[in-house]
């Protein structure tokens, strides 16, 4: 991949294409950014540009031989590391390498693509991925030998917070003192959920949404008309794989937004209506026979929506991005009903609802009590 297949982000580009020329190559270094923001595509161009020894601002025409292999991601000095779980395919201690040739595809077919699009990709998407202890040993092995064309062995860790406790230990050593001309990249979206052992032995470069125009452009480079192109890039607020999605109308924030205007319209109703409790027990089976990372995807997209109405409540128009796209549902009108008064307990109420669904908690119960709790919070009246 190389460095102008990236969108936006030149300021990076120049960075790490200096410090690469100056001999200036942090040996571990943490790329965070939140989703769609290219922070997997801009570590593999980085990759690939110390991989090949390339000496311009760019990877062509240096060492063809090599910028071959990266672009196939088939390189023996580039390595991955990426969670997964055991599957159909894969029945028990599963590794990144059980799942290289899906990755290459992957990376290949959506490299803006979200952690859902990865699990859908491989048919683990009811189960929560992790990077595990297996994962951290196949590491350590790999990166203990010598490069096999004499120059870097790199690793890319995408996803890096779902390293769990013992891959993360287990890992320490190596990114505290690495083998000679050997880089660590972690690509993460919470930076906080990494353990602070880790996080303080790297070199961290945080990557900003991406600008509108960058995206409009990408967009009219596919033959979207321009009026489409800038409305797609103004919803997707930064987010490449959802423009991507939007303009493909197979963004999951579709159905999201079906099963969000179908919960708030029956919390609306409940108070004092026994039928309409009956409604939120069914919304809540209906919800909780998804798969978890659904779950948390729909959660997350709910935090998004009430944060946009309370923008819209307070006529801060500007910073509102959220459109929904169902008939007869106004966000506008919803807005009002979201305020100083109940905001910080419905995030509150939505975040723990995340921390137990993470922890596999039951699903219906979780979802049937925040679905009470939801309706007693939006009948709560303003200052």
């Amino acid at each position: 991949m190389l460095f102008k297949d990236v969108l936006g982000l030149e300021h990076i580009k120049n960075h790490l294409v200096s410090t690469a020329k100056s001999g200036r190559v942090a040996h571990a270094q943490l790329f965070v950014g939140r989703e769609g923001t290219g922070t997997l595509p801009m570590a593999i161009a980085y990759a690939q540009y110390l991989l090949c020894g390339n000496k311009g601002g760019e990877n062509e025409g240096e060492n063809e031989v090599c910028n071959a292999k990266c672009n196939s991601l088939s390189h023996p000095d580039l390595h991955f590391a990426f969670p997964v779980s055991n599957s159909d395919k894969i029945k028990s201690h599963a590794v990144s390498d059980n799942y290289l040739a899906d990755w290459r595809q992957f990376v290949n077919e959506q490299p803006y693509g979200n952690l859902f699009d990865w699990y859908r990709y491989i048919g683990i998407e009811k189960k929560q991925g992790q990077i595990g202890v297996d994962e951290a040993l196949d590491v350590v092995k790999k990166l203990s030998l010598k490069s096999y064309e004499g120059g870097y062995k790199i690793l890319v860790i995408w996803m890096a917070e779902k390293m769990n406790i013992s891959a993360a230990n287990k890992l320490l050593k190596l990114i505290e003192e690495p083998p000679e001309k050997t880089v660590l990249l972690l690509v993460a979206e919470e930076e906080e959920q990494i353990i602070n052992t880790i996080r303080s032995r790297c070199q961290v470069l945080h990557f900003p949404p991406l600008a509108e125009n960058a995206i409009a452009n990408a967009l009219l480079a596919r033959g979207v008309s321009e009026s489409e192109a800038n409305s797609i890039a103004h919803e997707a607020n930064g987010n490449f794989n959802k423009a991507l999605d939007l303009l493909n109308k197979d963004s999951e924030d579709l159905v999201f937004e079906r099963w969000f205007v179908q919960w708030v319209r029956s919390a609306f109703k409940a108070k004092g209506n026994k039928g309409a409790i009956q409604e939120l027990i069914l919304w809540s089976d209906e919800v909780a026979k998804t798969g978890r990372e659904v779950q948390k995807q729909f959660l997350n997209y709910c935090l998004r929506a009430m944060r946009q109405a309370l923008l819209l409540n307070y006529q801060a128009t500007e910073l509102v991005y959220l459109k929904i796209h169902m008939e007869k549902f106004d966000l506008a009108k919803f807005a009002p009903f979201v305020h100083e008064n109940n905001i910080e307990q419905i995030v509150e109420e939505l975040e723990k609802a995340i921390f137990h669904v993470e922890r596999n908690g039951n699903s219906k119960i979780i979802f049937t009590d925040l679905s009470i709790k939801l309706t007693r919070l939006l009948h709560t009246k303003a200052a």
